[in-house]
């Protein structure tokens, strides 16, 4: 199986969680929102899989480029 690392586009505050690890997504699925300079910034992912590890809780500060979520193909 595929190991593909979704990351973050900015740098900013988790401000919610929206998926967990076991779930099926695709292509263009948000599994994250961040926060940042009062916007919120949906993390998707380009590829469809299944979520193995969400890295990130809420109110946790990511980085530009941070690994967020791992899904397996």
């Amino acid at each position: 199986m595929a190991r593909i690392e979704v990351k973050s586009e900015i740098t900013g505050t988790v401000w919610k969680v929206i998926s967990k690890p076991g779930d099926r997504v695709e292509s263009g699925d948000t599994l994250a929102i961040v926060e940042s300079m009062k916007m919120e910034i949906p993390v998707i992912t380009e590829d469809g899989g299944t979520v193995k590890e969400i890295l990130v809780k809420e109110k946790d500060p990511v980085a530009e480029g941070q690994v967020v979520a791992v899904l397996e193909e």
